[in-house]
């Protein structure tokens, strides 16, 4: 660890809630505002928050999205360019097993328009499987704290039943 980190490790370590000073135009500060303080907050929503954009420190551009999948991973890298009537990236990179490519702005333009082309057929797939095309549009104000104890709840009893299911099958006599 260099002799910064340490001393900074030290400095933060000694005191729990540092003041920080970010010099920032007001616009600038307006718009962001709301973001630090959603990064800097405690507990499951800022743990999340952070791990969300953690990926930002090692990018080298600024990310203007980046698809996960279960073994391959890629990113289409901004600033957007204007190029005439089409906004393009500046390139990106596609990981896989084995496989590093480095994109180029129109395969990365390319590679945009076919995931977002897929994950729309994807959303629309999966509200005609589950029956849910007809849904109206929510127009009551939503309830988080409500919400996040209902998704809670039906987690754990999925892991229950889960957890029920795996001692069922593997019977009494299971070693």
């Amino acid at each position: 660890m260099s002799v910064l980190r340490n001393a900074l490790a030290r400095f933060f370590s000694s005191n729990p809630k540092p003041d920080m000073h970010i010099d920032a135009d007001v616009q600038t500060a307006v718009y962001m505002w709301p973001i630090i303080e959603k990064l800097l907050a405690h507990g499951e929503d800022g743990d999340t928050y952070r791990a969300t954009v953690n990926f930002w420190r090692y990018a080298e551009r600024p990310p203007l999205a980046v698809y996960d999948g279960d073994v391959s991973h890629c990113h289409i890298d901004g600033p957007l360019q204007m190029a005439g009537d089409f906004a393009l990236p500046l390139g990106g990179e596609i990981f896989s097993r084995g496989v590093t490519i480095t994109l180029d702005p129109f395969e990365a333009n390319g590679l945009r328009e076919h995931m977002r082309a897929a994950i729309e057929r994807a959303i629309l797939a999966w509200l005609a499987d589950n029956g849910r095309r007809a849904s109206p549009p929510a127009n009551i104000p939503y309830d988080r704290e409500t919400a996040d104890r209902e998704a809670k709840a039906m987690i754990a009893d999925w892991v229950a039943r889960k957890e029920a299911m795996r001692h069922t099958a593997e019977g009494p006599d299971h070693v």
